[in-house]
């Protein structure tokens, strides 16, 4: 038997609360594969601000070899992040 998925875990519904707070704080419409470093939507300092809003938002944590810019760089990356630190395929 399987685990039912909730809305929130699905690759859509991640990827929409990230697009949702990244064009609230950046003032922003930004499309899921927009590598927000290139753009300068995304300094270092804000980096932080996304881990913590991944972190809460997503009951994750990264650490590690999953601490990199590269898994911030965009929207897709970082749904794929969660996916990934949640082990689901978010289908």
């Amino acid at each position: 038997m399987s685990t039912p998925t909730t809305p929130a875990d699905t690759t859509e519904a991640i990827r929409a609360t990230l697009s949702a707070f990244l064009e609230q704080r950046t003032r922003t419409a930004v499309g899921p594969d927009v590598d927000l470093f290139a753009t300068g939507l995304v300094t270092s300092l804000f980096a932080m601000e996304l881990l913590v809003h991944v972190e809460q938002s997503f009951g994750v944590q990264v650490g590690g070899q999953d601490l990199t810019l590269d898994n911030f760089r965009s929207v897709d990356r970082m749904t794929a992040l969660v996916l990934r630190l949640r082990g689901g395929t978010g289908e």
